[in-house]
């Protein structure tokens, strides 16, 4: 008689009926683990941050997934369905804040559904010979072999939901991904060697390991109630555990691009002006820095927009930049954040004479962010930078306007669940060009910056395309003003800190309102400013001309996992038609 224990054991066959092995396969405890499983990855984002509940979440999501059977994967799915919804719903509570409750229940329940297809589609692919695991009696050497196949499994299959949320619909939703969980984590650094998609295979596959050994724990403990032989479960517990540590701690040896010394602590800037350096601990030495000065303006009324504020906010930036001439910095480039002018500067007179004024007293262009409205309708997010005395030199139109945010898709038929869709009356229009802007310099220099505006810091592709094209910093103008005090801009910040791990490239997040922060190419946060403060930030930055491994695999490492997704899902689906023809060939 065989009976399960642990919760990596082997799978019923699939043309058996769905019969739980145990009590931690029931369906309500199996609902518990995928509600636990959600809230554990909630906390491991900001304003939490606890990244080792990213671990315990893809473990508990594992354990959900355990029941098998023609009847599994449906259950399976609702178990997923029920894990995104307790993850989703309050990670991106900000998107209630900002609009009402049906867009963000319905927003969420669409990231919940690839859970959903994530869940049944494991229950197909284990369906394969070679993910059923042994019991905790079996030979180590063949348990090893078995527990590395499911893990390995598991985190392709994982990974590959994410990538493909992070791509469909209407261009995907990349916010929620396992690897911006790990900034300030050792994992967090492997995303210099294989980006985003490195980063949350290593976190999925610690966290299937870490589930196998909390199994073989509690196997252990049974069969020493049985009067068992123990070892080959304790044995089994401390591979896994070994393995996931090593897997968390390993990527802390990778060459990222800072030295061994120490950047300073996080500064919070509070109204005055600070002056970081995030340039001295690189292994590039002491080469060319860029001198920037970036100006959160803030707003009035948390929580209304920016464009409640007409001209306030436009004001407010002006008297930032004032703030950093009276300084006197011999500045490069002054940033303002996305909206930073909520009147157009190219149209409105009074406007582009104010910005020239600006940036005249701040000796240094300025890079503002505007709307632009064409004749032929609908309008542009851009970043201009304008350059004293002469105007608008050069021009970056966001390419990947948020949809239901800045656009309305198929806005007829979302009328019917929601008005709230008639407060964008004016739909974004895509930009064509790459994220790229050339900034001259006073020594007759250029420096080029990455220039991914709010959003658009999630989408890999972007910043990659960017950086290829010879970005040598990163700008991230955002405007936080509609959400409030709530955990979007510092979500928003931890994808900043990626990308700059990604492409070794430091990085300067500036909003209207906040959370702004500098960032070192190593990922570290050198300076942060708070919510709804008036601030300023005086940073040298370093521009750096090399590539990554991140950035020359390019989409590589994401293609890789989706194809081998696939194929695992279609093994899974053949493989019991395969054993049932065998079945029937030797009969």
């Amino acid at each position: 008689m065989s009976t399960v224990t642990d919760p990596a054991v082997a799978p019923t066959p699939a043309s058996a009926p769905a019969a739980p092995s145990s009590w931690t396969t029931s369906r309500p405890v199996t609902l518990l683990l995928g509600v636990a499983a959600g809230v554990s990855l909630w906390a491991s984002f900001p304003d939490v941050a606890f990244w080792p509940a990213a671990f315990v979440a893809v473990g508990l999501l594992f354990a959900a997934w355990r029941r098998t059977g023609r009847r599994a994967a449906g259950w399976n799915a609702l178990v997923g369905l029920v894990a995104g919804w307790s993850f989703w719903l309050p990670h991106i509570w900000w998107a209630n804040f900002a609009t009402d409750t049906v867009p963000w229940v319905a927003l969420a329940t669409l990231q919940a559904v690839f859970w959903a297809l994530l869940g049944a589609a494991w229950t197909v692919a284990r369906r394969l010979p070679v993910l059923a695991l042994p019991g905790p009696g079996a030979r180590p050497g063949p348990a090893v072999g078995r527990t590395l196949a499911n893990a390995a499994a598991f985190a392709v299959l994982f990974v590959a939901v994410e990538q493909a949320r992070s791509q469909v619909p209407f261009g995907g939703f990349p916010w929620g991904r396992l690897a911006w969980t790990m900034v300030d984590a050792p994992t967090g650094r492997a995303a210099w060697l294989g980006g985003t998609v490195a980063v949350s295979l290593l976190v999925a596959l610690v966290g299937v390991l870490g589930a196998v050994a909390a199994g073989r724990l509690v196997a252990a403990v049974r069969a020493a109630r049985a009067a068992r032989p123990v070892r080959p479960a304790l044995l089994g517990a401390g591979a896994a555990v070994v393995g996931g540590a090593v897997l968390v701690v390993a990527p802390a040896a990778l060459p990222l691009p800072a030295g061994p010394d120490p950047l300073p602590q996080v500064a919070t800037v509070d109204l005055d002006t600070v002056v970081v350096d995030a340039g001295t601990a690189t292994h590039e030495g002491d080469g060319p820095v860029l001198r920037a000065g970036a100006v959160q303006g803030n707003v009035a009324e948390p929580g209304l927009g920016s464009f409640a504020n007409r001209a306030e906010v436009l004001n407010n930036h002006l008297d930032g930049t004032d703030v950093l001439a009276d300084r006197d910095d011999d500045l490069d480039v002054v940033l303002w954040p996305e909206n930073g002018s909520d009147l157009d500067p190219q149209e409105v007179t009074e406007v582009a004479g104010a910005i020239d004024a600006a940036a005249t007293r701040a000796g240094a262009p300025i890079l503002v962010g505007a709307q632009e409205f064409p004749a032929t309708g609908g309008r542009y997010n851009v970043s201009l930078l304008w350059q004293p005395g002469v105007g608008v030199v050069d021009r970056y139109a966001k390419q990947h306007p948020a949809p239901f945010g800045e656009y309305i898709p198929l806005r007829g038929f979302v009328r019917i669940f929601s008005d709230q869709v008639d407060r964008v009356t004016n739909d974004m229009l895509p930009g064509t060009q790459p994220a790229v802007i050339d900034l001259p310099r006073a020594d007759g220099s250029t420096a080029r910056l990455a220039t991914a505006i709010c959003f658009e810091v999630a989408y890999d592709e972007i910043v990659r395309d960017a950086v290829l094209r010879g970005a040598q910093v990163l700008v991230v103008p955002t405007n936080n003003a509609s959400f409030g005090y709530t955990a979007e801009s510092t979500q928003q910040l931890a994808m900043t800190r990626m990308q700059a791990m990604i492409t070794g490239r430091a990085a300067v997040q500036i909003s209207t309102v906040g959370v702004s922060g500098v960032v070192a190419p190593d990922g570290t946060l050198v300076a942060r400013t708070g919510l709804f403060t008036a601030d300023q930030i005086v940073a040298e930055l370093p521009l750096r001309t090399t590539l990554t491994p991140a950035v020359r695999a390019g989409e590589w490492p994401g293609a890789v996992v989706e194809a081998a997704a696939v194929l695992l899902v279609a093994a899974g689906a053949l493989s019991p038609i395969i054993s049932r023809r065998r079945a029937g060939g030797a009969s």
